[in-house]
């Protein structure tokens, strides 16, 4: 990714849940403590970038990390036995703007291969999805086209993409669009 890129810069503001192995002096203040050190067992919330930085860091002679990193909520077990019931039926916005990405960085750190495996069923029956949904948004005339982005339920379909899926969609859509056009053009001639 693109140092300039606003997605990975958010995707690194994602709150991760993380707890402190060590106690560290001067970082109380991350526990509304400011005067006192940072307990080994403290419970936080840090951004990605931190927390990963953190996690990776070893301090002292036993090479223990400062921290250690849970998945975050919107990769729970509640969330992930959902997508493996039906990945359309979850609305990925409401975990994360940027589920994809927060997962890809979270599987960076961990091994979780069935997290893997449902990750990648729920992309591609999601893709299948977006897919059928630009097309109808780019269909020819205005009665057999998509009411997506004028209400109804093509909005709530779009409201539930993240971000990724979003461009995916405006992609799949203007490339449909396109086509449609060209194939007038040659019916024309």
């Amino acid at each position: 990714m693109s140092y300039y890129d606003i997605d990975a810069i958010l995707t690194d503001a994602e709150k991760i849940p993380c707890t402190f192995e060590l106690d560290v002096p001067d970082l109380g203040y991350l526990d509304n403590n400011p005067t006192a050190p940072l307990k080994s067992g403290t419970q936080l919330q840090l951004p990605l970038w931190l927390a990963e930085m953190l996690a990776l860091q070893s301090a002292g002679d036993e090479g223990k990390s400062f921290v250690s990193i849970e998945l975050p909520p919107p990769l729970s077990d509640e969330v992930v036995q959902a997508l493996k019931a039906d990945p359309r039926a979850v609305a990925l916005r409401d975990q994360s703007a940027h589920f994809y990405n927060l997962a890809t960085r979270m599987l960076d750190l961990f091994e979780e291969k069935e997290l893997v495996e449902v990750l990648r069923k729920t992309f591609a029956v999601r893709a299948a999805e977006i897919a059928l949904h630009a097309r109808k948004g780019a269909a020819g005339s205005e009665e057999k086209a998509s009411n997506l982005g004028v209400g109804g339920a093509g909005e709530e379909f779009l409201r539930g993409l993240d971000e990724w899926e979003r461009k995916l969609f405006r992609k799949a859509h203007d490339g449909a669009k396109a086509g449609k056009e060209w194939m007038d053009g040659v019916k024309k001639h």
